[in-house]
This record gives structure tokens, C-alpha cells and sequence, in this order.
């Protein structure tokens, strides 16, 4: 048994929205990046978010069965928090709402306001765990989520949450990453190639088999599973709504041609409908980056001839992420 926030995960469905990079708390392995840190933006998955239509669209290009609100801590922006949890509570029926919090600037009366868009809130307590008890007087499910680090603290903080009667415990792999990677080097960890903390996955695994037997529900979510199971699900979601139809998709990328235009974009466009037997459908003019995306089958025809023009073209394999990044260039000419 797994929170049904994560079986969500599991299946590539769900929304990750971080609605703030501010926290009150200060943890010396916090992954965010350089422009999430510290700055109060907002992401929809990797799309920066500017409208609730933002918010929406990114939802319906992934066939979003639900959404984890993340930060940072929401809770520093609550009244945001809550608008587009209730934003998405109207827009899609039966939509899953977990949400991820500290808990150190929670109240009662954050709780009242949660409890009617809410339907999971997970904790991450630095200190004070008793605002997790206080949080299962209101109607949703209560549980936290911890980076493996410190085998006697997650024995104590297990036995706390079942003692209260918390519904699970989530034990993340403790990752590395640019911004966190100096202040784990000064307390002696050691690394994974997979962006890893050597000796996290053996402590929680450990824990997991050792408490199988209690009512709180112990689940551990490794770096590979997050990159290899729950992203590559979601970009296959997207990939399937985002795809032209000059696009194919390989696993979760996206494949096209692309070709750039030094030259006249229309009148490369012109010769190339001159010269090859293909539909307007199969490609497209980008004015804006001077290039022409094209069915890579169908560049694959015309090599030589823009070989003779000198004309630069390549196939190229992108996320379907908003900002489509690239993962691979293959040139052709």
C-alpha cells in the first residue's frame, strides 16, 4: 500500500505545481536550483507560470490526474496556494491534491482553509512534530515525507507517526545536486553517479522491512525510480498531446527534423516543396529561430539537395516539456 498521491506519481499523472521558492526553513540538502531558491516564482511541472491558464493548460497537455503543491513551503503563500488548489479542484473532476510542508508556520486556521481543497498534506518537520497530531483533526490524509539520512531519527519519528496515527511515512533517496552538493561534501557523504547519496537507499530500506508490520504505511521512492518510472510516464503523457504532425515520438522524447534557414526561410521552404514530394501538413516555419521543422523521415530525403545549398539540417530529439529541451542532435548536413 502507497499514498494515493504517489500512486498518481507512480503513473506519470501528476501535476507537480511549486508555487514558491521561499522557505522559513533552512536545510543544509535542499536540491532546488539557482533560479527556484529563495525566489518567489511559480512552476507547472517545468513551465513558468505567468496565468492560471498557464496552470490549466499544463495540466490538460499531461492529462493530469492530480497535483502535488510544492516549494519551497506553500504555506508562505497560502491564499496562492489555496487559489490554485481550488482553481484545479473546479476545473477537473475527481483531481488528487497533495501538498508539501515544513509544517512549521502551520495553524488551525490554515488547516480550516486547507481542508476544503486539500486532500493530502505530507510534512518535512525540522523540529517541533507536534503540529503533525494537530493536523489530523481536519479531513484530509496525514503523513510526512523525509530524505533517508539518519537511521536512529526515522526509527524515532516511525514510531512517533504510528503512535499518532498518521497514515504514512515517505522515505525519499537522498539526492545530490549543484546547490546542494558542497554542504553534503562537508559532512562526509559520499556519492552515486545517479545524482545519489552513497548509503540512503540501504537505511531506507532497512527501516521499510524492519516496521512492514506497523498500520503506517512505510514507501521508499529511489532517485532512479523518480527519473526512470515517474518523469519518463509524465513526458510520455505530454508527448502524446504536444506531438505535430511532423513529429514522431521515440519512448519520451519528441523526434523532428530541423533545418536552419541562413538564408530566406520562405525560399527555403518554396524549394523544398519544389523539389520533394511532401504535404504542407509534414512541415513548419519558425520565423522567430530562422528555422524549418520537418518529418525527419521526409529531411532524410532531401539531404543532398541541401548539401548543394549549403543549408544546415539535423534530426533532433527534445522533451515535450514547455521549453522542449534538447537532449540530442544528430546533423545530417
Amino acid at each position: 500500500m502507497i499514498p494515493e498521491g504517489c500512486k498518481i506519481c507512480e503513473r506519470g499523472g501528476k501535476l507537480v505545481l511549486f508555487v514558491t521558492g521561499l522557505c522559513a526553513d533552512t536545510c543544509y540538502y535542499c536540491p532546488l536550483s539557482e533560479k527556484r531558491r529563495n525566489k518567489d516564482v511559480i512552476y507547472a511541472n517545468e513551465r513558468e507560470v505567468f496565468s492560471d491558464y498557464d496552470v490549466i493548460e499544463e495540466a490538460n497537455l499531461m492529462d493530469a490526474e492530480g497535483t502535488g503543491i510544492t516549494g519551497g513551503d506553500p504555506i508562505l503563500k497560502i491564499e496562492r496556494t489555496i487559489h490554485y488548489a481550488s482553481l484545479l479542484k473546479d476545473e477537473f473532476h475527481d483531481h488528487h491534491i497533495h501538498l508539501y510542508t515544513s509544517g512549521t508556520l502551520c495553524t488551525d486556521e490554515i488547516f480550516e482553509k486547507l481542508e476544503n481543497c486539500i486532500d493530502e498534506i505530507r510534512f518535512h518537520p525540522q523540529k517541533d512534530w507536534s503540529i503533525i497530531e494537530k493536523a489530523l483533526k481536519y479531513d484530509f490524509d496525514v503523513g510526512a515525507e523525509i530524505p533517508a539520512i539518519d537511521k536512529d531519527y526515522i526509527e524515532k519519528f516511525v514510531k512517533y507517526l504510528d503512535d499518532i496515527g498518521a497514515k504514512f511515512l515517505n522515505l525519499n533517496e537522498l539526492e545530490y545536486s549543484d546547490t546542494n552538493i558542497e554542504e553534503l561534501r562537508k559532512r562526509g557523504f559520499k556519492f552515486k553517479e545517479d545524482s545519489a547519496v552513497m548509503g540512503s537507499e540501504e537505511i531506507a530500506l532497512e527501516i521499510v522491512e524492519k516496521y512492514r508490520d506497523l498500520d503506517l504505511m512505510i514507501h521508499y521512492c529511489s532517485s532512479s525510480f523518480k527519473d526512470s518510472v515517474q518523469l519518463r510516464e509524465r513526458l510520455k503523457r505530454r508527448a502524446k498531446n504536444v506531438k505535430k504532425s511532423y513529429e514522431e515520438i521515440e519512448d519520451c522524447l519528441i523526434v523532428r527534423g530541423v533545418i536552419d534557414c541562413f538564408e530566406n526561410i520562405d525560399s527555403v521552404y518554396d524549394f523544398i516543396l519544389e523539389n520533394v514530394e511532401i504535404s504542407e501538413e509534414m512541415m513548419e516555419k519558425d520565423y522567430l529561430q530562422n528555422k524549418i521543422y520537418i518529418h525527419w523521415f521526409a529531411l532524410s530525403e532531401i539531404v543532398e539537395l541541401l548539401k548543394k545549398r549549403q543549408i544546415k539540417a539535423g534530426i533532433v530529439k527534445e522533451h515535450p516539456t514547455y521549453e522542449r529541451k534538447r537532449m540530442e542532435y544528430i546533423p545530417l548536413v
